[in-house]
């Protein structure tokens, strides 16, 4: 399943808003840094679709706001 993300960096909580069956906001305490960002919310977007981070992909937008996800429900 392909998923849309826009993602807040260094947001006071971490939290997942669907907009609508693709695509989704995406808070996370982490800074935009050596991918740490990246890291959190494949883990936030792991814990809302229960599935194992291992099966979350980041397809594109590795530097942008607006990324792109493969997941394997």
């Amino acid at each position: 399943m392909k998923i849309f993300v826009f993602v807040k960096t260094k947001a006071r909580q971490e939290k997942v808003e669907k907009v609508d069956e693709t695509h989704y906001k995406v808070w996370v305490t982490e800074p935009p840094v050596d991918g740490k960002a990246n890291k959190a919310v494949i883990s936030v977007l792991s814990d809302f679709f229960s599935v194992s981070k291992i099966n979350i992909t980041l397809l594109s937008g590795a530097t942008s706001k607006e990324k792109a996800f493969d997941l394997t429900l």
